[in-house]
């Protein structure tokens, strides 16, 4: 059973989705990925979006880790359930609604997001026979959706190709753990901004 790691909820068993529809990340996975987003400085007061969210669990974690406003988008009618149970959790022990969840396709939600919408933290973990195209397009959905110094989180088996990242998008760190690879990336800078920049394995951060 998987587990809030750490933050407000630290500890808390979460609900998983029965059967074997979505894959959950692991709790070893997990705790490195948070490690290194702690490290980034990009969880607390940040608003994170939660794509292909399954039970939510990597939403609901930034939500006990001080995220302002988590948003879990999932369109299994069991799956986005178990979402709302592990939201209720999390909004229960930090007192508010942090966490919304939106059932509906991926794709729809980004196109229904109006043009102020923007997140600054963003998790991808989508099953495994989504394409590299769709997968692509989706990315292309979401790079008008990123606050300047966003992040976003792809997770895929570590024998998929790296995603076709987008016009404005661009990668700056990988990671393999086991059968899992992590994708980092951030907005693109312009040629004129690049000089006020400095990227790196451990993120962006200004110089």
């Amino acid at each position: 059973m998987s587990r809030i790691i750490a933050g407000a909820a630290g500890g808390t068993p979460l609900v998983n989705v029965p059967g074997s529809l979505t894959r959950p990340t692991t709790d070893r996975v997990k705790e490195a990925l948070f490690s290194r987003l702690d490290a980034f400085g990009i969880i607390a007061g940040s608003r994170v979006l939660d794509l292909y969210a399954g039970s939510g669990s990597l939403g609901v974690e930034s939500g006990s880790r001080g995220a302002e406003a988590v948003d879990l988008v999932e369109f299994d009618a069991k799956a986005s359930a178990v979402c709302q149970r592990n939201a209720d959790l999390i909004n229960g022990v930090v007192g508010r609604k942090a966490v919304t969840v939106h059932r509906s396709r991926v794709e729809s939600f980004l196109e229904r997001a109006g043009d102020g919408s923007s997140w600054d933290l963003v998790f991808l973990d989508p099953p495994y026979p989504l394409d590299e195209p769709a997968l692509s397009a989706v990315l292309e959905k979401l790079s008008a959706h990123l606050a300047p110094s966003a992040v976003v989180v792809v997770e895929r088996s570590s024998r998929s190709p790296e995603p076709g990242w987008p016009d404005g998008m661009e990668r700056f760190a990988e990671k393999k753990y086991g059968e899992t690879r992590l994708w980092f990336a951030e907005p693109s800078v312009s040629d004129a901004s690049q000089e006020d920049l400095v990227i790196d394995e451990q993120g962006p951060h200004g110089s």
